[in-house]
């Protein structure tokens, strides 16, 4: 694409959220490129969190000017498609009163379906997250090389897109309520699992029962405390606002993972608890799933009318 067909996004106040559909390396670094130089021109803060490959492509054609951006590799900041929404959210906090450009790329080839359904998940909460915030989240998705659902997805999860040189409306575009609906797929049952029901006081049994389990998988120190940290946040949580009772359930899975899964009759009344970082004076800011999210390398959340369900993923090896 030549520099004249590169796309000039309409200068606004309000919250503008993109979808850029991009083919090929030549494409990327135009359009994103442009969009970082153009803001850096506009003296906006820039963060740009891609996938590593695409990352180093954009610093080497930002070049020196691109010493004031806030360069991130997605496939670490992201692994968890939950903790996405606390890093934008963070970074347009520490500049208020500017409008923060972003470039978020949540979505890649060797992404797992389970972590495609928690992006998608996340694409359409960005829009209640930043509703009225004067910002722009600049979304490119590889039309060459991802799947036709997903493409289709992100149709749903942009109000605007950018294809073929033309940014426009997205008429596929629906409520975020709907989508994160959607992502709601039954969960499937493992072949085999540990399980342990659970009640009001017995948070120390639970504690013993999941570090016992875990010490017989091959998680190293670290992430066994980890993964046994996200366990106990989960069936707290459980306790003090699931109904005071309900079932842990430990797996390891085909894909190589540590799976916890915490089921009660609670509900989940904000689809964004635990996807901003809780405040310090906050008396109830969903600091336990905002830790857990932050854990684990994949939370996947099913809300339905029987209860919650959390499943926890920790992959054995990294």
């Amino acid at each position: 694409m030549s520099e004249a067909q590169v796309v000039r996004e309409p200068q606004t106040e309000a919250f503008v959220h993109p979808g850029l559909f991009y083919r090929g390396l030549d494409e990327y670094v135009a359009e994103v490129g442009g969009f970082v130089t153009r803001a850096l021109e506009a003296d906006e803060p820039v963060l740009v969190a891609v996938p590593g490959p695409q990352l180093a492509a954009l610093r080497d054609s930002i070049g020196a000017s691109g010493r004031g951006v806030d360069f991130k590799d997605m496939t670490v900041l992201g692994i968890n498609p939950g903790r996405i929404l606390s890093a934008l959210q963070g970074f347009a906090d520490r500049h208020t009163g500017r409008s923060a450009r972003i470039v978020g790329e949540p979505i890649w080839p060797s992404r797992s379906h389970e972590e495609v359904l928690e992006a998608t998940r996340h694409e359409a909460l960005i829009n209640t997250a930043f509703a009225g915030r004067a910002a722009t989240i600049l979304c490119p998705y590889d039309v060459e090389r991802l799947g036709e659902s997903i493409l289709a997805d992100a149709r749903r999860t942009h109000p605007t897109l950018i294809e073929d040189g033309s940014h426009q409306a997205s008429p596929a575009y629906i409520d975020p309520a709907v989508v994160c609906a959607d992502c709601d797929e039954p969960l499937p049952e493992p072949a085999e699992a540990s399980s342990l029901a659970y009640d009001r006081g017995q948070l120390g049994l639970i504690r013993e029962h999941a570090e016992t389990w875990a010490l017989g998988t091959s998680l190293d120190f670290g992430r066994r405390s980890d993964f046994v940290l996200a366990i106990s946040e989960a069936t707290a949580n459980s306790i003090a606002h699931g109904g005071g009772s309900g079932t842990l359930r430990l797996w390891t899975s085909n894909s190589g993972t540590a799976v916890a899964e915490v089921r009660d009759s609670g509900r989940l009344s904000n689809p964004l608890a635990g996807r901003r970082r809780p405040s310090i004076a906050s008396a109830n800011g969903g600091r336990g799933l905002w830790m857990i999210h932050h854990l684990c390398d994949l939370v996947e959340v099913r809300a339905a009318e029987t209860g919650l369900t959390l499943r926890l993923h920790m992959a054995l090896t990294r």
